[in-house]
């Protein structure tokens, strides 16, 4: 059974760091892309930032500079180190895990950021 479980949201003033954690079960994160989402209250899903399996790295344009996507393949989990956080950057954030045909979504962490 796949599971991604995230942690590291939290509430952080404006300027301020957090550092979300996706970890893997069931899965070999090495052998597939991976991807963190937000979506804000009233807006849709986004997405923020992307690894592949090959290690190509994107991000949205939103968070270029501040964002950094990585992965730990000992660990079997994905991080995303968010610096320089704005209020516009508050969302419930998720992980997903994809290869081919299957996708697979962690149960998502609150990321709250006050002005």
């Amino acid at each position: 059974q796949v599971q991604l479980v995230a942690s590291g949201g939290g509430l952080v003033q404006a300027g301020g760091s957090l550092r979300l954690s996706c970890a893997a079960s069931g899965i070999a994160l090495r052998n597939n892309h991976m991807a963190w989402y937000r979506q804000a209250p009233g807006k849709r899903r986004e997405l923020v930032a992307s690894i592949t399996a090959a290690s190509s790295i994107t991000y949205v344009d939103s968070v270029k500079g501040r964002f950094t996507i990585s992965r730990d393949n000992a660990k079997n989990t994905v991080y995303l180190q968010m610096n320089n956080l704005k209020p516009e950057d508050t969302a419930v954030y998720y992980c997903k895990a994809y290869r081919n045909l299957h996708s697979y979504w962690g149960q998502g962490t609150q990321v709250t950021v006050s002005s």
